[in-house]
């Protein structure tokens, strides 16, 4: 007996065997269970998530003998026909191969005839975005007002491609991607049913290689099974896909998270002595990364995620920030890749670049925590108190008690002058817009509290006040609080001092070009209109 594929074997045949399109399932479920069906569908997605399955679904719904319904027997002569391919009625065409515009008219020409043995005759165009412009347009009318029993299903993979003159004519679902979690669940189905052993690793594996789409999973299934004779093992799925797999990733992100530096070289060795690709190894670096940062924010890992017990300990050595940067060196290392002498090189360097953000993260010298004061200090000046900061401490907008690195030489205390601060810091990029905005509301003990008018509220956010703390260390020290508060400023920031001269200075300009005796000769005797927007005045700080 011929062996049939897992894709074409596991290919849905009704509704709700589909996997993980449900939002489109209950609309036309519902379409058609009240009847309301429209004469053209478009289903648009990437590839093997079900297209061209959803409309061959929806050609047996609308012509099963049972009636219009959302469940189709599958048994009577309509549905057995459509799923062998043999039902007269149903017309699939592939646009790849049947671009041209005579092509279209010989296809449409046969619209006009009735049924031959079913309710609806249903033209299924796949990938229809190759059609050449002249065959979209001989198709627009058809289209746009078919015979009552012509049905036009269409399925696209880059509907950007389609013009807006069709999509305006169809009703249109978009089939998303499925997630890793989501196709492995499939799998389990599939293997179970078809008793084949499995690893739940190996699926995890083959559901994140799949990229969304669950036929690439079931061919790569198909693969897995013949290369591990029977069977899905972990390791062998690795091998398979050159993909480091999860042992060799796990065992190289543990050496960079404790600082191990010839340890995790030595790991990094072993993923490019297997001849397994630094590519894909620096992705599943990012994928454990983004899995860190989510567990720092409070998202833990499933009760049934085999690798929850991996994920715990490398939480707990590796904290936010860190794994922020390290998730963008991974990031930054994939791009790179082909910039590098050769890939072996560009993997390495970006192992030994995660390998120094973590060395300096912890070579800090730790600050002893002393009570920092409570009070003004007399004078209006106020001591820096190099205090490790508490854990978190609530705020309107923005609140960072993150403990700052060590003080820099020459820290000085600070007397209060906001602006005087910031020029003699020479702050710029995001810190320095931030500071040059905002307003010094209050300072007691090592809190800063600093206010933004309502339009400035979007250097509140935390990537600018992390900033902000950063370049405040070589004036301040270690230990300080920025706390940033949205509306009540009285604009005496640095910016709003700027703009209030910058406009007395333009008004000034505007004055002197009205009292000029031609520019008034030009406005009184020949109508002339002065712009004011367009006067600019001269900078006296430049020779001329």
């Amino acid at each position: 007996m011929t062996y049939q594929v897992l894709a074409r074997k596991w290919r849905p045949r009704a509704f709700d065997q589909l996997v993980g399109q449900s939002h489109v399932v209950t609309a036309l479920a519902n379409a058609l269970d009240s009847g309301r069906l429209h004469h053209a569908y478009l289903f648009t997605g990437t590839r093997g998530v079900g297209k061209t399955t959803l409309a061959r679904i929806l050609a047996k719904a609308i012509n099963c003998e049972t009636g219009v319904t959302s469940r189709p027997c599958g048994q009577c002569r309509a549905c057995t026909e459509i799923d062998s391919g043999r039902f007269v009625d149903l017309l699939e065409v592939d646009a790849a191969t049947n671009t041209k515009v005579d092509e279209m008219r010989e296809l449409l020409d046969t619209a006009q005839y009735m049924p031959v043995s079913g309710r609806f005759k249903v033209y299924i165009i796949d990938e229809v975005h190759m059609l050449s412009r002249h065959a979209f347009n001989s198709m627009l009318k058809t289209l746009e007002e078919p015979p009552e029993h012509v049905k036009f299903i269409l399925a696209t993979t880059d509907p950007q491609r389609l013009p807006v003159t069709v999509l305006s004519r169809c009703l249109q679902f978009n089939l998303k991607a499925l997630s890793p979690p989501m196709i492995a669940g499939h799998l389990k189905t599939v293997l179970a049913a078809e008793k084949v052993p499995f690893e739940d690793p190996a699926l995890a594996h083959l559901a994140r290689a799949a990229g969304g789409s669950v036929r690439d999973s079931l061919s790569l299934t198909d693969q897995a099974i013949a290369f591990g004779h029977g069977k899905i093992v972990a390791s062998q799925v690795a091998e398979m896909l050159g993909a480091a797999g999860n042992e060799l990733v796990w065992a190289l992100l543990e050496r960079i998270g404790r600082g191990d530096g010839a340890g995790a070289i030595a790991e990094a060795d072993r993923i490019v002595g297997r001849g397994l690709s630094c590519d894909q190894a620096l992705q599943d670096l990012a994928a454990i990364l983004h899995r860190i940062a989510m567990c720092h924010h409070g998202v833990s890992p499933a009760d049934d995620d085999p690798d929850a017990g991996r994920l715990e300990p490398l939480v707990s050595v590796i904290d936010e920030a860190r794994a922020q940067v390290l998730y963008q060196v991974a990031v930054l290392g994939r791009r790179d890749l082909p910039l590098a002498p050769d890939e072996p090189a560009g993997f390495g360097m970006a192992v030994m670049r995660m390998l120094s953000f973590t060395a300096a993260g912890q070579s800090r010298p730790a600050v002893a925590a002393t009570p920092a004061p409570d009070r003004v200090a007399p004078a209006g000046r106020v001591a820096v108190a190099y205090a490790a900061a508490p854990e978190r401490a609530p705020a309107p907008v923005v609140a960072d008690a993150t403990p700052m690195p060590a003080a820099a030489p020459g820290a000085s205390a600070f007397d209060g002058d906001w602006p005087a601060l910031v020029e003699r810091l020479g702050l710029s990029g995001m810190a320095g817009l931030l500071a040059r905005h905002a307003e010094l509301s209050a300072y007691e003990g090592n809190h800063l509290v600093l206010v933004l008018a309502e339009a400035n509220k979007a250097y509140a956010d935390k990537s600018y006040v992390d900033k902000l703390k950063a370049a405040l260390v070589p004036g301040l020290g270690a230990g300080w609080r920025v706390t940033v508060k949205v509306g009540g400023a009285a604009g005496t920031s640095i910016a709003a001092k700027q703009g209030f001269e910058e406009q007395k200075r333009h008004d000034s300009a505007v004055a002197a070009i009205e009292q000029d005796p031609f520019v008034r000769d030009l406005v009184e005797g020949m109508g002339a209109k002065l712009m004011p927007q367009s006067i600019q005045p001269t900078d006296s700080s430049k020779p001329d």
